[in-house]
């Protein structure tokens, strides 16, 4: 959901942004090497910490949309829909640098992950 007098940004308008899905898995990575570079804690602290972040970024998923919807009474309408996407793509980002942080072959294991679930999903229903 988008407004129309706004151009959708792109990887050649967004300072720091891969410039092609190509680029998804180093990007990833560095990310990783950057946290992992940078924490306050180590070992399995610091792996469970990993993990609880992808449950913040998704609560703030759901504080975006019930802003974005004016759910609450009290504040009213505080957010977008566009806040919503960007707060997706964080819970996106959160979950492959989690998986980066499990294995050092994420993209193969995403990559076979989602394909045992489009098989599932996707096949054709007996009769």
């Amino acid at each position: 959901m988008t407004t129309q007098d706004q151009p959708e940004p792109t990887a050649a308008t967004t300072p720091g942004a891969p410039a092609a899905a190509a680029d998804l898995w180093p990007t990833i990575d560095a990310l990783w090497t950057w946290l992992d570079a940078n924490q306050a804690r180590d070992g399995r602290e610091a792996l469970l910490l990993r993990m609880l972040k992808l449950s913040e970024e998704v609560g703030e998923v759901a504080q975006a949309a019930i802003g974005a919807t004016g759910q609450n009474p009290r504040k009213g309408t505080t957010h977008t829909w566009d806040d919503v996407q960007g707060e997706l793509c964080d819970v996106v980002i959160t979950a492959l640098v989690a998986l980066r942080t499990l294995t050092p072959e994420p993209e193969a294991v995403f990559v076979r992950h989602l394909g045992r679930v489009a098989e599932r999903s996707l096949a054709p229903k007996a009769q």
